[in-house]
């Protein structure tokens, strides 16, 4: 379906400037630096997860392109407008959902949307159709007429999507848009955002469910105390954090023999037996993988399987953060 609600804000960045751009962006609540240095490039089209323990510093980051906190030094530019001394034309370009939001169980669905397209100024004659879209969009049209008090918390998660996309806008900050949901009501959340971004939106989403990132992103930022760990695309994450290519090994006989074998290798980073099998994790990518198995055939040790274990980005992750907080 194509999106049509209310006219787009006016951009006048030429494509080559991206969605969002940050220098050195820093935010210091009195004695607690939340964010430190943070630059940061998202560029458009991009779906982005923002990926960080509590505390790391993800909704501070949000809440500053959302114009809603100042930062303390740094600069931010949103679709190459400054959050700071352009807040209102970017408060036109960017649709913003916290982790946790108000809803008036009292108003029906369409009471509730109709409320904020008034208080964007989208004309009385066209908030009914834009409405509508944005229901179609989030999946809701057949609760268009019900009290938002009785939505589940999934329909009412989409409630609040459908609530920043009134405006048309063409940057979504989406902070834990699936949190408290079951994991159907997730998987239809992800689907909504994937046909956002085939749409044409730039979608910026802090999440804790990293499996579910991994899949659904082509970009993402690790932040750990308030600084930049890693940027770039989701399938390079492990590379360029240097977490080493795990491999997994089954052999026939003693495992413990063909264990310290492996162990003994300077290549080899770790060697351990994980049910059943040995798990071989390489210094760096540098390292030739066919190593394993000729140390281990070389030593009359029988190879029963050998073969590459795709290391995730929650594993990433736990590997390249110390769970720190500020």
């Amino acid at each position: 379906m194509d999106l049509k609600v209310a006219p787009r804000a006016e951009v006048t960045a030429p494509p080559s400037i991206p969605a969002v751009s940050t220098h050195e962006l820093s935010r210091v609540y009195g004695n607690m630096t939340a964010l430190s240095g943070l630059s940061l490039t998202v560029n458009r089209a991009d779906l982005f997860g923002f990926i960080g323990s509590n505390g790391a510093g993800k909704t501070t980051t949000l809440r500053i392109l959302a114009t809603f906190l100042t930062p303390s030094s740094g600069r931010a530019d949103v679709l190459g407008h400054d959050v700071v001394r352009e807040a209102d034309r970017v408060r036109h370009l960017i649709g913003y959902m916290p982790d946790f939001f108000g809803v008036y169980k009292d108003m029906e669905v369409t009471e509730y949307l109709d409320f904020f397209g008034a208080c964007y100024k989208i004309p009385a004659v066209q908030r009914e159709k834009t409405v509508a879209d944005v229901l179609e969009l989030v999946g809701l049209s057949e609760k268009k007429g019900s009290l938002i008090g009785a939505l589940s918390r999934g329909m009412q998660q989409r409630l609040g999507l459908a609530r920043v996309l009134i405006h048309d806008p063409q940057l979504l900050l989406l902070d834990e848009p699936a949190s408290g949901l079951d994991p159907r009501a997730r998987i239809e959340m992800m689907a909504i955002l994937q046909e956002l971004q085939r749409l044409g939106k730039t979608i910026i989403i802090s999440s804790h469910i990293l499996s579910e990132l991994q899949t659904l992103c082509n970009r993402c930022a690790i932040i750990e105390k308030g600084r930049l760990i890693y940027s770039g695309p989701v399938q390079g994450v492990r590379n360029e954090t240097h977490a080493g290519r795990i491999f997994r090994v089954r052999v026939a006989g003693v495992m413990r023999t063909a264990v310290e074998l492996l162990q003994a290798q300077p290549e080899i980073r770790e060697a351990l037996e994980e049910e059943g099998r040995i798990k071989v994790m390489l210094n760096d990518d540098r390292t030739d993988p066919s190593l394993i198995p000729e140390v281990l055939v070389r030593a009359g040790v029988r190879l029963v399987e050998f073969r590459e274990d795709e290391m995730g980005l929650e594993e990433v992750f736990l590997k390249v953060t110390r769970g720190e907080t500020q």
